[in-house]
């Protein structure tokens, strides 16, 4: 794997009336060709900083960067240009150019002054409509397309420019759920399809740990943490990085996971292999009731046999069946908090909003 970038010993910051202004220091990492990295840490870790720095928009404060075995110091703006391409995060101000002219202007670095298209980069935006899928896009304003559609023609526009690097500013903020997803899936297969450097920062840290081939975690306090998912998760890097109280990491699954406090106990049983079984268990938990095998009080048991069904039995008979876990909540917590006195008395003490 040909590394592309290196930083030894960076630090990064800005200068003030005052004197320099350190935000990170001591970074040292690599990226290399075909791999999707991703920048992790918390508001304020200096992620922005740190991308802004590698892309040569401000100096670093101390230490090197080397980008292509060449120091980014020694880059002319029009050599960079033909090496990194950025892709922001607000490209809401571009209105009444359509997606293909957007795209165009990644060519402007090998149009010269009067940016006239020749075939070759014309052919080259077609194949970056067709490389993002976006072909139907070509002729849309970019005011009439949805914010994940805009930001599929930065990256195209991106890709257009014909740079080996890439840098993405949190190309997944304001995307709902499903575009977050794909978003990263398409840049993760752009690197290997296009033998790409991608370099984004986010704060999507699930689908980072899902996606990405490596991970940069980035604190003030703890620095720079670089390797893959797999074994930053192996080694507590993460857990390191990112728990608090309230969550939980899984190193097996690369998830995270809230925790929820449980105050009453209900014996469940049934297929414990089924999904129906698994799912009322952490619905259960989410409503502060914890799911067991037995308990000294049995006078309500939960049955979820598996078939679909959810049953409710007090002393031993069945009062209560549906297909539903909603409903069968809806009349469980209230069963439970009638056969603990216990949990009656905390309740009377509280205030009804607490």
């Amino acid at each position: 794997m040909n590394s592309t970038i290196e930083i030894t010993n960076l630090s990064t910051g800005y200068k003030t009336k005052k004197g320099d202004k350190i935000i990170s220091q001591g970074l040292t990492a690599s990226l290399n060709t075909c791999e999707l990295t991703c920048l992790l840490g918390p508001n304020g870790a200096g992620k922005s900083t740190l991308l802004r720095t590698l892309a040569g928009f401000q100096p670093g404060m101390g230490g090197s960067i080397e980008i292509i075995n060449r120091k980014l110091a020694d880059y002319k703006s029009t050599e960079l240009a033909k090496i990194i391409s950025i892709v922001l995060t607000d490209n809401s101000g571009i209105k009444n150019m359509t997606a293909f002219d957007v795209i165009a202007m990644g060519r402007s670095p090998y149009t010269g002054f009067w940016g006239k298209l020749g075939e070759r980069d014309k052919v080259i935006i077609e194949k970056c409509l067709n490389w993002v899928g976006i072909k139907d896009l070509a002729e849309r304003k970019m005011q009439t397309l949805s914010d994940g559609e805009r930001q599929k023609v930065m990256i195209a526009k991106a890709i257009a420019q014909e740079t080996p690097i890439i840098f993405l500013d949190e190309p997944t903020a304001f995307l709902d759920y499903p575009s977050k997803v794909q978003m990263m899936l398409l840049l993760h297969r752009l690197a290997k399809a296009l033998k790409k450097t991608i370099f984004l920062s986010t704060h999507d840290l699930e689908h980072a740990l899902q996606v990405a081939d490596q991970v940069w975690l980035l604190d003030k306090e703890k620095g720079l943490c670089a390797g893959s998912p797999e074994d930053l998760s192996r080694e507590g890097k993460i857990e390191e990085y990112f728990n608090r109280d309230g969550i939980t990491f899984d190193r097996y699954t690369c998830n995270f996971e809230i925790e929820h406090e449980t105050s009453r106990s209900i014996v469940v049983k049934g297929d414990k292999q089924s999904m129906d079984y698994r799912l009322t268990c952490k619905a259960l938990i989410r409503n502060g009731i914890l799911p067991v095998d037995q308990y000294e009080d049995e006078t309500v048991t939960l049955l979820v046999p598996g078939d679909g069904t959810f049953r409710l039995l007090e002393h031993g008979k069945e009062t209560y069946k549906v297909n539903k876990i909603e409903h069968l909540l809806r009349t469980v917590v209230p069963a439970i908090i009638k056969n603990h006195i216990s949990a009656i008395r905390e309740a009377a003490e509280m205030d009804q909003y607490e």
